[in-house]
């Protein structure tokens, strides 16, 4: 089982492949694997910092502990109708996703983002819909 914040629920969707550090990009990448690959595997939602902040380098402010990623944690959790504590398997959160998000949700919820120029969140979102799952990460 994996720990996950609110917001990065959103992150993996979007994942390309690009981060904050190798470390950070190394392990992002082998749980974005993970989930791709076994969408059954179980997800605890957590209030703050879980196993990717784990990997955040330690370069000045410390992002994972800022009251706005806090705030984006509790929006993207209402918004898809689950709670801190709660444990449910990559499919389940998949299946909320197209249940309770469209694409352009990003451009609000994730308004502060410096990855939101990217454009690959509301992509990750459309595939979802799609029913295409992660993207694999070369």
């Amino acid at each position: 089982m994996y720990k996950l914040r609110g917001h990065h629920l959103f992150c993996l969707l979007g994942y390309r492949g690009m981060g904050y550090s190798q470390e950070y990009v190394e392990n992002m990448t082998r749980l974005h694997q993970i989930l791709r690959n076994n969408p059954k595997t179980l997800i605890q939602l957590v209030k703050g910092p879980d196993e990717l902040c784990e990997k955040y380098p330690n370069s000045g402010e410390y992002h994972c502990q800022n009251d706005q990623i806090y705030e984006r944690d509790a929006i993207i959790l209402d918004k898809m109708n689950l709670k801190i504590g709660q444990i449910l398997n990559w499919d389940d959160i998949e299946s909320r996703i197209r249940k309770h998000v469209v694409p352009s949700d990003i451009q609000v919820v994730c308004e502060t983002c410096s990855w939101r120029s990217y454009g690959v969140c509301e992509e990750g979102i459309r595939e979802i819909h799609e029913g295409k799952g992660l993207r694999e990460v070369q």
